[in-house]
């Protein structure tokens, strides 16, 4: 069972950055692709951005392409680089695993674990 974390989350203004973390708890989290999805209030919960198990191969949502990047390290931590934020990225932020070996998916029912998520908050 592999579990994950996010943190990073907050308040920020307009046009401002944050970097989120996903931590999991395997030591070697190598052989999974990863996914950040996130649900603003009121609406379904969306993909945002995703890097495969290797890391060479990463996708973005349209609407946060050329702001957000997503990025790995070689053990156990994905993180999503969000700059130039808007008020319209204001969601809960939850990072999400594939089973091992796996591409990555657009699709939240192809992933199989999932963190609590993290609130960011983009102010006007």
């Amino acid at each position: 069972q592999v579990q994950l974390v996010e943190s990073g989350g907050g308040l920020v203004q307009a046009g401002g950055s944050l970097r989120l973390s996903c931590a999991a708890s395997q030591r070697t989290f190598t052989s999974y692709s990863m996914g950040w999805f996130r649900q603003a209030p009121g609406k379904e919960r969306e993909f945002v951005a995703g890097i495969s198990w290797s890391g060479d191969s990463t996708y973005y949502a349209d609407s946060v392409k050329g702001r957000f990047t997503i990025s790995r390290d070689t053990k156990n931590t994905v993180y999503l680089q969000m700059n130039s934020l808007k008020p319209g990225d204001t969601a809960v932020y939850s990072c999400a695993a594939r089973p091992p070996g796996y591409s990555v998916s657009l699709f939240e029912y192809d992933y199989h674990y999932w963190g609590q998520g993290t609130q960011v908050t983009v102010s006007s």
